[in-house]
């Protein structure tokens, strides 16, 4: 009986998924060399890489395309591009550590949760389904709402850039006088906080449960050793 060939690494990368990442990377690239001349026009090529962030995992669903490679990828080019754009802020804003600890905070435990898949031989990050955190498993289980979470806090972002004086002023003061020139930024205000803030609650739980994962490998390995 014939063996079914294996795929070979261009194929891989030529994945339909994949070839979505390599565009959300072009976008992001267009749209950080932009972004001082051109608000308007990163923004909206900034909220359309992270929409396609989705439509490459419907993809790799769809055309059973999911790869490890694709997965990272995605999750590079989030990082990256959320990093990127915290810093930013940093120097728009007062006090720009805010956005420096948001930054370090998702990076370390995102790196984390990574990290402690491995140890614990997972297929996905997003394998929760053994955390002790209903607020966690609720994240990553219900797809809907870690996309409400993850639109949230991506759109926050935007509005801060999109509404930043010329001058560093708290981002509070900011924030406040916007809603109060503009009804519907005033409406869209309450749920963006509200899943911005769901989302940093699970980035803080995420990294103490991975921490600890790490922790306990350590303490096994030494009781094997």
């Amino acid at each position: 009986m014939a063996k079914n060939p294996k795929p070979r690494k261009l194929t891989v990368y030529l994945y339909i998924p994949n070839i979505i990442g390599y565009i959300r990377v072009l976008m992001n690239v267009v749209a950080f060399a932009l972004c001082f001349s051109h608000k308007n026009l990163f923004s909206v090529l900034y909220f359309l890489s992270f929409v396609c962030d989705g439509v490459d995992g419907w993809c790799a669903r769809k055309f059973n395309q999911v790869s490890t490679f694709g997965a990272v990828l995605d999750m590079v080019t989030d990082r990256i591009s959320t990093a990127c754009l915290l810093v930013i802020l940093s120097q728009q804003y007062r006090p720009g550590l805010v956005f420096l600890s948001l930054l370090a905070l998702d990076i370390s435990s995102h790196w984390l949760q990574m990290y402690s898949t491995f140890l614990l031989g997972k297929a996905s990050h997003k394998d929760v389904k053994d955390s002790s955190s209903w607020l966690f498993k609720l994240y990553y289980g219900n797809r809907m709402f870690m996309a409400f979470c993850c639109v949230a806090c991506e759109v926050l972002y935007i509005i801060l850039f999109l509404i930043a004086e010329p001058h560093n002023e708290s981002v509070i003061d900011v924030l406040l006088h916007a809603s109060k020139q503009s009804f519907l930024l005033s409406a869209l205000v309450v749920p963006v906080l509200f899943g911005w803030a769901i989302k940093q609650t699970v980035n803080v739980i995420q990294m103490k449960t991975a921490a600890d994962v790490c922790v306990l490998h350590d303490i096994i390995k030494k009781q094997k050793s």
